[in-house]
């Protein structure tokens, strides 16, 4: 009572509806109807209104919707503050993350400063931070030093170990990330003008988390060098870093102590300072810039002990003043990075898309993932004519803003101008700063991609598939590189999901007495089998890949092996005709005896009638049935018992076949089954002799195990699960409905979705055999039609777990 109470109760009275009458009561619409014609698709496409034009000149300048609608008063502070921030986050993250590209620090702070003025124009997102990131740096720095290694710049008439031309090194390097850049961006920008947004959700979380915590290890690798003042020999290719790891570990003897002691003072330093942050966030406006101030200060010692000069420790060097023209990226490099450009751009955008939908969706707006592929596609592209590398949001920054009260894209031009103002005027200062306190800064900020190692203890909790594409993620990324290993995780992971659906769960479902739902025997005590139906549901489509499995799972759940079966019924049939004719040339040969003699021929009759019935008998059971059929009919767990009645069931004529399957042992078949017996003939599969069928009919009319209660006569197809179905798959179900139609159990299918049911229609699915009278709107309905079609028409049988006056009366 008290759960009637609170969930309450429904009852439903209507007819059985099949498809047909289905479409009949709800007066589906045509094809037509829904679907208009190419001509009509491109006329409306090419048609040109106000109202259309307005909706794309926004779409496509989201900044034209919510600049005008700009309250300076509410948010024209709390973006000036979160700007600021973030611009101050971002000068020591540029510089760091550009030694991640293998760039000059000052690329990272030009990386910083235009995408984020053209997402502003562009992009949906009023949280995310547009600039450098970790991962992308160091992609960008895979292809810069592969293309643009040292060994290639190399001076002569020196020590060629030892002297390199720099500057000629990193002036190709630079034009190696902006044409990576500008191809990456192009990449973007078609992908989303082709509403191609959705490629960024076949990068699953574990997928990405996974490749970034690869990718930290990739950047601690990359900032060794730095932080133990050595020059290890530089690697490209698949191994990279495990090549480079072995030769920063055989230098370590050769290590430069004062860097270390920098890099030590400066790490320790900076931890304890991010950790007191983190305590003290609660209570502070806005966070500390920890970086920044470690950047000030090592600088300003740099500066006044010369450590450079007097401990030859390796410094950022010359930063020019001022903004770069721009210029034309080399586009003869195109060709060697479009592999590098594709990674870079779908890694770019699956990073920037989560982000943005994470704010979104706890802020209350919406973020538009074919456009946000544009606008980072711009910024890319524009970035790159400005000798920038690829940029996507920071989750650090982004963070800052939307803790620090950041509103909208306002945020980001104000932590441009920060970036501006550091590039034309305080760059020089910072000529002093040792490299390898930016390597530090790049090791601490590292420290929550660390953190991501704790989900495999939660993935092994939650799902086993996720943990194995988290793993082969990681693994792949730090032997095969990141381009490389982005494509082998993505392609695992898309192999998970064809292998799960080519090996879905199969169940037959029972209903729970007293309601129309139908769950799975196996895993629900009250879900009954209903008596002489299967209903069988895949847990995945049904398409080309697993159409096979489908059929084969069908049989094994439903006890029937239908080839089998077909041919052991061909082969009685054809006894059947050879017994008939036999009996049509005895009957001749007996009405010539009975011209002779009427009463030798009345005698002669009663001795043919015992004759023939021992005949019939010995036939069925003559041989004729091999040792091999015998082997194959008995190896099943739950045998099959076939019935033909002498006098015709079907409408054509024909005998029916019936099939008997174990169910509850309750019931008992005493009364049908006795009838059967007087009624007509029984062969049962696995007996080979007479003695054998009497034994096994003997045990099915008396029930005395409860092995046999019912006999199967339908099948029922859930498709519920179902979202499309391919030429494939159709071909597949008409062949199950003409294999069990062949041994006389009939096939409904229930549950089918709208586009399910167009699709067949238009695989000419259904015909003069195969009609929609067949696909019923539920699986309830199908199972009513079945036990009011057959169920009583067949043998008197036990009662049914179905209860007909539960919520769907006839």
């Amino acid at each position: 009572m008290d759960s009637t109470r609170r969930f309450g109760k429904y009852r439903v009275e209507r007819e059985v509806l099949d498809e047909q009458r289905l479409e009949e009561v709800t007066q589906r619409k045509t094809h037509s109807d829904t679907h208009p014609s190419v001509t009509e698709w491109l006329k409306d496409s090419s048609r040109c209104t106000v109202p259309k034009l307005k909706r794309s000149v926004l779409s496509s300048f989201p900044v034209l919707y919510w600049l005008p609608k700009y309250s300076v008063w509410d948010y024209g502070m709390p973006d000036l503050i979160s700007g600021i921030s973030v611009g101050i986050i971002h000068l020591p993250q540029g510089m760091a993350y550009a030694l991640l590209a293998s760039l000059p620090p000052v690329f990272g702070l030009y990386t910083s400063l235009y995408p984020a003025l053209i997402y502003f124009f562009f992009g949906t997102s009023r949280h995310i931070s547009i600039g450098t990131f970790t991962v992308l740096s160091i992609m960008v720095g895979s292809v810069t030093e592969r293309l643009a290694p040292d060994a290639n710049f190399k001076m002569n008439g020196t020590n060629i170990t030892t002297e390199i031309d720099i500057t000629a090194r990193d002036s190709y390097r630079v034009q190696v990330a902006a044409a990576t850049t500008v191809l990456g961006g192009l990449i973007q920008v078609v992908l989303g003008l082709v509403k191609f947004g959705f490629v960024g959700t076949y990068l699953s979380e574990p997928l990405v988390r996974a490749y970034t915590t690869a990718a930290a290890a990739h950047a601690v690798v990359a900032q060794l060098k730095y932080v133990f003042g050595v020059s290890p020999t530089r690697f490209s290719g698949p191994l990279s870093l495990v090549y480079t790891l072995k030769d920063v570990c055989s230098l370590l003897p050769q290590t430069h102590l004062p860097t270390v002691v920098v890099s030590a003072v400066s790490m320790v330093f900076l931890i304890a300072a991010k950790e007191l942050n983190s305590f003290l966030s609660p209570k502070l406006p806005v966070p500390v810039p920890v970086e920044l101030i470690t950047i000030v200060a090592v600088t300003l010692i740099s500066n006044y002990a010369h450590l450079n000069r007097n401990y030859t420790i390796s410094v950022v060097g010359e930063i020019p003043c001022g903004l770069s023209p721009p210029s034309v990226p080399d586009m003869s490099i195109f060709g060697e990075v479009i592999g590098d450009a594709f990674a870079l751009a779908i890694v770019g955008y699956a990073i920037s898309i989560s982000l943005g939908k994470t704010f979104a969706l706890k802020h209350g707006y919406k973020v538009d993932s074919n456009q946000e592929l544009v606008a980072l596609g711009l910024s890319n592209v524009v970035g790159g004519f400005f000798q920038c590398y690829s940029v996507c949001p920071s989750m650090s920054r982004s963070l800052v803003q939307e803790t620090t009260g950041g509103k909208t894209q306002m945020a980001g031009v104000a932590s441009a101008l920060i970036v501006l103002v550091t590039i034309l005027k305080l760059g020089p200062l910072f000529q002093e700063l040792p490299k390898a306190v930016l390597a530090v800064i790049v090791f601490v900020n590292l420290k929550g991609m660390f953190k991501q190692y704790a989900d495999v203890v939660t993935l092994w909790r939650r799902n086993k598939i996720d943990l194995v594409v988290w793993l082969v993620t990681w693994v792949s990324t730090l032997l095969l590189n990141l381009d490389l290993g982005l494509a082998a995780s993505i392609t695992f992971a898309l192999l998970t999901v064809i292998f799960r659906t080519q090996m879905p769960t199969y169940s037959v479902l029972g209903n729970v007495p007293g309601t129309e739902l139908y769950l799975d025997i196996e895993t629900h005590r009250e879900a009954k089998e209903i008596a002489g139906v299967t209903i069988f549901r895949s847990s995945a489509t049904v398409y080309f890949a697993n159409a096979e499995l489908y059929l084969e799972a069908l049989k094994e759940k439903s006890g029937l092996d239908i080839s089998k079966m077909i041919i052991y019924k061909r082969r009685q049939e054809a006894k059947q005709k050879r017994r008939e004719r036999t009996a049509e040339r005895r009957a001749k040969r007996q009405a010539k005896r009975e011209r002779r003699a009427q009463r030798a021929a009345k005698q002669q009759q009663q001795v043919f009638s015992v004759e023939e019935e021992a005949g019939w008998r010995d036939t069925c059971m003559d041989g004729n049935v091999t040792d091999n059929e015998e082997q194959v009919w008995t190896e099943r767990e739950n045998g099959t018992v076939f019935v033909i009645p002498t006098s015709p069931r079907a409408p054509d004529g024909h005998c029916r076949w019936e099939y008997l399957k174990g169910g509850d042992p309750d019931c008992t078949s005493v009364g049908w089954m006795s009838e059967l017996l007087q009624d007509g003939d029984t062969t049962t599969l696995g007996s080979s002799s007479e003695d054998t069928l009497s034994r096994d009919l003997e045990r099915v009319s008396l029930g005395s195990l409860g092995k046999w209660t019912w006999d199967i006569h339908s099948i029922i197809l859930d498709l519920s699960t179902a979202n499309f179905i391919d030429t494939v798959a159709i071909k597949a179900m008409k062949n199950i409905f003409q294999d069990f139609s062949e041994i006389d159990v009939d096939i409904y299918m229930a549950g089918c979705q709208a586009s399910v049911v167009e699709q067949l229609e238009l695989g000419d699915f259904f015909n003069e055999s195969i009609t929609k009278r067949q696909l019923f709107a539920s699986v309830h309905d199908a199972v009513l039609y079945c036990l009011n079609h057959r169920g009583a028409t067949s043998f008197p049988r036990c009662e049914s777990s179905v209860v007909m006056h539960g919520s769907t009366k006839l």
